[in-house]
């Protein structure tokens, strides 16, 4: 991305603030013109001082002069400290504000991505924050740099420059030979800097990664006692970084070393030049200081181009990823525009074929039929790829072959926010937000009262328990158990309401008893809705209706209960499975020896 190109990227978010960037821009020209008060003020003082002394007249006399001196240099700081002020409060209004249109930008526009987006590979939590947060900080400190740093030095370099070209010609033919000097030794090191830099923005990304993904596996991490481990994987990170940092400063030190040798240098031929045309007779003493003190101003921008460039390039590279994220429209999450009313539930699927962005073929010619009405199980082993399917159905993914329709119509014809208020999901790990129990129950219905809310509770048997907290329903959420998470998380569901019921491993985190009331809850609002469970649990599976068997992405089997047990096929194999890992003989046996010791007593 060039220079150019990412201004015309930044410029909208710009444009709302005009007032604020006219208001910053007349402050700069003031400024800059302020700048030069002190190399005029000097000159005049210079030459009216060696003046009094080749008229034989001393402190007597040049009161006046000191007075007049004091005063113009007083007022113009003065002047200048307001300035300065209105320059840095303006223009970091500007940067917050920006800042704030960037980071609210970002986030309304990834939240219409489609799933895939998230899924990626290059598109970890860690990498993608790492990205935004620091392309906001690159793009803002670009508007910075530019508003509060580089117009207002340039334009007092600018104005120094054609002072110095209206007293003498050849001063300020120098004086502009040696910023050409300059850029030029910058262009270069921004050349061999570039790579590193990109080197050095994915080491960051790399490191942030791996600092999240302790965190999220602690206790993995500390259960098989491989913290020496972890932190070995962290320094080799680390180094590589620190090398790359290294390297980068290598080269820019060597450059700004160069850099400064060259402005001592235009220093150097400046004094000599002016010194001879004052031996000459072509100048005054005082137009010694005065050039000095004008080359002062024109230097004072290259002696931070190198800083104000660093950052330039870190901004562009940072804001090169900022803006792919912002601008991955294609990502977009598609919406048709039909909203059937009121839906019946019905899906049937069609040939469909789906792909994982990583290219794991995920399902395999699925033909399927969902009744509205009833309840259908999906049994198969872990990646046989029932919850994917799912993930179709509440239209996460897209497939790449084949069609999905619900009561006949395209799944990719539906509006979709309309398709999601009608459905309602419960997964194995759901997530609590950071908030009190009630607003988490609250997500699953944003206008529900208090009563409701209690009674989702009640029908998730939760209730009980979140009164015996504290605060009640006001507790923080994440702090519960990861049973009772999920309970809430089916009381979301309860809220809801919704005609379709997707259930992926509802009651997998919870234990015996709670998976029960659970069961009984479910049961409940099960009845009169479209329900599509996965589930391991064997009373689950039977209480379905029909029964799709998959097993590596495809459907081998299929039917009610009784007729696929009889099949002998996969289905009786991980009913069988089911009913082993449960000890069925044991718990079987243990209720014929009650019955009988019951009988006995009888």
């Amino acid at each position: 991305m060039t220079l150019w190109q990412l201004f015309l990227k930044i410029k909208p978010f710009v444009t709302p603030y005009k007032w604020l960037v006219l208001i910053t821009l007349t402050l700069t020209l003031l400024g800059a013109i302020a700048a030069q008060v002190n190399a005029l003020t000097l000159q005049y003082a210079v030459d009216h001082i060696n003046a009094l002394l080749k008229s034989g007249q001393g402190l007597a006399h040049g009161w006046q002069l000191l007075i007049t001196i004091s005063l113009i240099l007083l007022s113009k700081e003065i002047l200048n400290l307001l300035i300065q002020f209105g320059q840095k409060f303006y223009g970091e209004k500007l940067r917050i504000l920006i800042t704030q249109d960037l980071s609210q930008n970002i986030i309304e526009k990834f939240l219409t991505y489609r799933l895939a987006f998230f899924t990626q590979e290059d598109h970890q939590a860690g990498k993608l924050q790492t990205r935004i947060d620091r392309g906001i900080g690159s793009l803002t400190r670009l508007v910075q740099i530019f508003f509060i740093e580089i117009i207002p030095l340039f334009s007092s370099a600018v104005i120094a420059l054609g002072l110095m070209f209206y007293a003498n010609f050849w001063v300020g033919l120098v004086a502009l030979c040696i910023v050409p000097i300059y850029f030029w030794l910058t262009f270069r090191q921004a050349q061999k800097l570039g790579n590193w830099r990109r080197n050095l923005r994915d080491g960051r990304e790399r490191k942030s990664q791996g600092i999240l993904s302790i965190i999220t596996s602690i206790t993995v991490i500390k259960s098989f006692n491989r913290e020496k481990i972890e932190a070995e994987k962290q320094l080799k990170l680390q180094s590589d970084l620190t090398q790359n940092q290294m390297h980068t400063r290598q080269i820019s030190f060597l450059f700004d070393g160069l850099k400064t040798f060259i402005e001592q240098i235009g220093v150097v031929l400046i004094i000599i030049l002016t010194a001879y045309f004052v031996l000459a007779g072509y100048m005054s003493i005082g137009m010694i200081m005065y050039h000095v003190l004008l080359f002062n101003n024109v230097s004072a921008p290259i002696r931070s181009l190198h800083r104000i460039y660093d950052e330039i390039n870190d901004a562009m590279v940072y804001s090169e990823s900022f803006f792919n994220i912002l601008e991955a429209d294609q990502e977009i999450e598609a919406s048709g525009q039909l909203q059937p009313q009121p839906l019946q539930g019905q899906f049937e699927l069609k040939q469909v074929d789906f792909f994982y962005p990583n290219g794991h073929h995920a399902l395999k010619s699925i033909n399927m039929v969902i009744q509205p009405n009833k309840i259908t199980a999906l049994v198969g082993l872990s990646g046989a790829g029932k919850s994917t399917l799912i993930s179709l159905l509440d239209k996460f993914y897209v497939p790449n072959d084949g069609k999905i329709t619900l009561d006949g119509i395209d799944l990719q014809d539906m509006d979709t926010v309309y398709l999601r208020d009608h459905i309602g999901l419960v997964l194995q790990k759901n997530h609590i937000f950071q908030g009190t129990i009630a607003e988490n129950i609250r997500y699953g219905k944003t206008s529900a009262s208090m009563q409701e809310i209690i009674f989702a509770a009640q029908q998730a048997s939760i209730h009980e328990q979140i009164l015996k907290l504290e605060k009640g329903y006001d507790s923080d959420a994440t702090m519960l158990s990861g049973g009772q998470q999920q309970r809430i998380a089916i009381a979301r569901m309860f809220l809801k309401n919704p005609p379709i019921i997707f259930l992926d491993e509802p009651t997998a985190s919870l234990d015996a008893i709670a998976a029960e009331q659970i069961k009984h809850s479910l049961d409940q609002i099960k009845q009169g809705r479209t329900v599509v469970i996965i589930s391991h649990s064997l009373s689950q599976i039977i209480d379905a209706d029909y029964t799709y068997v998959m097993q590596d992405g495809e459907i081998v089997e299929h039917g009610e209960h009784l007729e696929l047990y009889q099949q002998q096929g996969v289905y009786k194999s991980i009913f069988d499975a089911m009913a082993k890992s449960l000890n069925i003989e044991k718990i079987a046996k243990t209720f014929e020896d009650q019955d009988e010791e019951e009988q006995t007593h009888s």
